[in-house]
């Protein structure tokens, strides 16, 4: 919570001190329309994502059961901090900084680097600095996805709509299901996954399906929201 206010005071600072705005800018107040378009996006989002490991169990023959240590507790927990890493990184990367930037250079060109600086970030979080096609597959899908998340803050100038997409995600790919073996998930693998061979065409569809399908579907989704005009 120290972080997150922290965060605000020096989004604050910077957006007053660069433009002589206040933190409204960043349009986090929930109004009807922001939320409508929330609960769309974070749905979509968490659907989306939830297909990975649908596909997983279908092509790979894995099996998920809800995990014994599940308790309401952890959950609390988990979800705080899924939405805590999720603001954090929206207030860096699509907050004061991107709303300077489109002030400054345009919309265009602050989209590009706000998307680079994303993907720079998720480099140096998920461990892959120095491997270079992991950098590679890293840099492709967190790049196209900070594109999205900037560009619907672009058009709505409401930093809820990219957080939306952004946990949406997030939250079920980090904890609904066990994306990875660490932590605690609503669901884990019931016994180590088969030995399945599968054609290229199946591993694509597993592995890159997800990631395209929420790319296209909530752009498409925030391209119908009307231009806001810049605050």
């Amino acid at each position: 919570m120290v972080q997150l206010i922290g965060l605000l005071a020096i989004s604050w600072l910077l957006l007053w001190v660069a433009e002589k705005k206040d933190i409204a800018v960043l349009g986090l107040t929930p109004t009807k329309d922001r939320l409508k378009y929330f609960a769309i996006l974070f749905s979509v989002s968490a659907i989306i994502s939830a297909t990975a490991f649908l596909l997983r169990m279908y092509i790979a023959k894995e099996e998920y059961i809800i995990s014994p240590s599940l308790t309401a507790k952890s959950a609390i927990v988990e979800v705080w901090y899924q939405f805590r890493t999720v603001l954090t990184e929206e207030l860096i990367c699509r907050g004061a900084l991107l709303y300077i930037l489109i002030k400054r250079i345009g919309q265009t060109k602050a989209v590009i680097i706000s998307s680079v600086i994303f993907a720079i970030m998720h480099w140096l979080n998920a461990g892959v600095w120095g491997n270079l096609i992991q950098m590679v597959i890293v840099f492709a899908f967190t790049f196209a996805m900070g594109l999205l998340l900037a560009y619907s803050y672009a058009r709505t100038f409401s930093l809820l709509i990219p957080f939306a997409i952004h946990y949406g995600w997030n939250l079920t790919q980090n904890y609904v299901f066990p994306d990875n073996a660490a932590g605690n998930h609503i669901f884990t693998l019931a016994a180590p996954p088969p030995v399945v061979t599968v054609s290229y065409a199946a591993l694509f569809t597993m592995l890159l399906f997800p990631k395209i399908s929420v790319l296209v579907i909530d752009y498409l989704i925030v391209r119908r929201h009307r231009q806001v005009e810049t605050p």
